[in-house]
């Protein structure tokens, strides 16, 4: 699928505030609400917009560490559990494997270093063919955004 001008307005919009009314967005980008609305729903079955969220305030949910763990597993046939599990651990919020030293590179959220550790404890250090397990906090948030760059295309 192609994507021209107004695809691609349509996209940062959305992305922008998934609040924004079809009828808001076709205004502005200059056409009707329902071709507005086709487009959008062909960038939704395209698989250009995988869903429209809200973004929460972490600090205000008592969420205030974030973490950036590097994970190296003791083997590559340990890839597959892996996976399996870390994705039913909620403070995990974003998890890639990696190319390089590490197999690897885990976002997580935690209300304090306390919490932390005993998620470590109890959870991730448990998990099938870990071999280590390096974690950084951030001390600050300088940029975080989930908006792509569409003016690159």
């Amino acid at each position: 699928m192609h994507l021209d001008k107004t695809d691609k307005t349509i996209l940062k919009l959305i992305q922008t505030d998934a609040n924004m009314s079809t009828a808001e967005i076709a205004d502005k980008v200059n056409l009707s609400q329902p071709p507005c609305w086709r487009r959008i729903k062909r960038l939704e079955e395209g698989g250009y917009i995988i869903k429209r969220v809200g973004i929460l305030n972490a600090n205000k949910l008592g969420l205030h560490i974030v973490i950036y763990a590097e994970v190296k597993l003791s083997a590559n046939s340990e890839i597959m559990a892996f996976e399996e599990n870390i994705i039913k651990i909620p403070e995990v919020t974003e998890c890639y494997v990696m190319l390089g030293q590490v197999d690897f590179l885990l976002r997580i959220v935690s209300a304090d270093i306390a919490a932390y550790e005993k998620l470590y404890r109890e959870k991730l250090s448990k998990l099938p063919g870990v071999q280590e397990l390096n974690s950084s906090v951030a001390m600050g948030e300088v940029k975080r955004t989930t908006e792509l760059p569409i003016d690159l295309l």
